[in-house]
């Protein structure tokens, strides 16, 4: 993914006519793949509860999702995606307020910077293409994932990916009209595969993330990746 997209996602529940809805409208099947993400942090969270996450996702590298500018509000996510190593230990410094670590990759400075693995699972995901009716050809595709992660948790994103920030709210406005077409309930969250491994599996740091957020529905809906965090 090219350095300074903007990522617009809204997660939502799919349901077993998910896929035979988006062939109706459209949609191109990418790909089918599995793969293992693996989220890092310090002991007492200190990425996550600053709205930021760490990943290094099997054959793809290493990834850092940023807070975007705190627009529209509603059931979708915004996020700055850094894939350049060197960028991602700036900003990884930045938020631990950390001195130079020195000029290594990502995996030479999480001993320094005391970050560990905090999570780690598999996703099958179903990848999804599709340009809704009467949209402009040149216009990017919106892309849906499908994911069921191996610890029994299904997941969908409806994703755009912008240049601008004042490119965001044509791209929300599709995301919404494209989720209805899915039958997803408007004001329907979901919470994305990570923050639902450690509801279950890492129940204290999951209270953690809970504290610092103003309420249970921005953790579960709007409070993160996916995603995202994956």
């Amino acid at each position: 993914m090219a350095q300074g997209l903007i990522e617009v996602e809204r997660k939502f529940l799919p349901g077993p006519g998910t896929e035979e809805r988006l062939q109706e409208l459209g949609g191109t099947l990418e790909h089918r793949v599995t793969f293992r993400d693996t989220y890092y942090d310090t002991s007492e969270l200190s990425l996550m509860r600053a709205n930021h996450w760490l990943r290094q996702r099997e054959y793809s590298g290493w990834e850092l999702k940023c807070p975007g500018a705190a627009g529209v509000l509603g059931p979708h996510t915004e996020y700055k995606e850094v894939t350049a190593e060197p960028a991602i230990v700036a900003q990884l410094c930045k938020v631990l307020a950390a001195e130079d670590v020195g000029a290594g990759g990502v995996a030479a400075v999480l001993g320094p910077l005391g970050l560990q693995e905090v999570a780690s699972f598999v996703t099958k995901r179903s990848a999804w293409k599709l340009v809704l009716l009467g949209a402009d050809e040149e216009e990017p595709q919106l892309r849906v994932d499908l994911d069921t992660a191996d610890f029994g948790y299904a997941v969908g994103e409806v994703e755009a990916l912008v240049h601008e920030e004042a490119e965001v709210p044509a791209a929300l406005e599709k995301i919404h009209r494209l989720s209805s077409m899915l039958g997803v309930p408007a004001q329907e969250t979901a919470p994305s595969k990570l923050i639902v491994y450690l509801q279950r599996f890492r129940p204290q740091d999951y209270q953690r993330l809970l504290e610092v957020n103003s309420s249970r529905e921005r953790l579960q809906g709007t409070g993160h990746p996916d995603n995202s965090l994956g």
